[in-house]
């Protein structure tokens, strides 16, 4: 009996799809942790320490920032869902990152449109690095 190898272009789809799979998780642990920080944030700071850091807070009734920290919180969990099963995990991920990327477009496009140029670039960054969880995961 001889062992035969297989084509080298199994391997290498087999490798991409990991080296593709390890990018994903990456990416989708800096979305959560920067998305359960800021809604941590949202939630425990003084309002005069979110006005100091972003601006915004000061034109929004606390209410909405409390309720956006919390919402920011439910959506990175979201993210991290296909930890626990990847059946249940994946439509929960693949509706967070939708949510995700609707609230950076919006708060983006906000920013930009208040000449608030910093925290439009953070959320065109959050875009860049969500969109491809988004597309990424939806082909999975």
């Amino acid at each position: 009996m001889t062992f035969r190898r297989p084509p080298d272009d199994h391997l290498d789809l087999h490798h991409r799809a990991a080296y593709a799979n390890i990018a994903l998780w990456t990416l989708q642990g800096w979305v959560a942790m920067f998305f359960i920080a800021a809604g941590y944030a949202k939630l425990t700071e003084p309002m005069t320490n979110l006005i100091n850091l972003m601006g915004w807070p000061a034109v929004a009734p606390e209410n909405m920032v409390r309720g956006l920290g919390v919402v920011e919180i439910v959506l990175a969990m979201g993210v991290l869902s296909p930890l626990i099963s990847w059946r249940v995990g994946r439509p929960l991920l693949l509706t967070a990152t939708v949510g995700l990327i609707v609230m950076e477009a919006t708060m983006m496009t906000i920013h930009a449109l208040s000449q608030d140029l910093g925290l439009a670039a953070v959320n065109a960054v959050l875009l860049a690095i969500t969109v491809p969880v988004l597309l990424g995961r939806r082909r999975a």
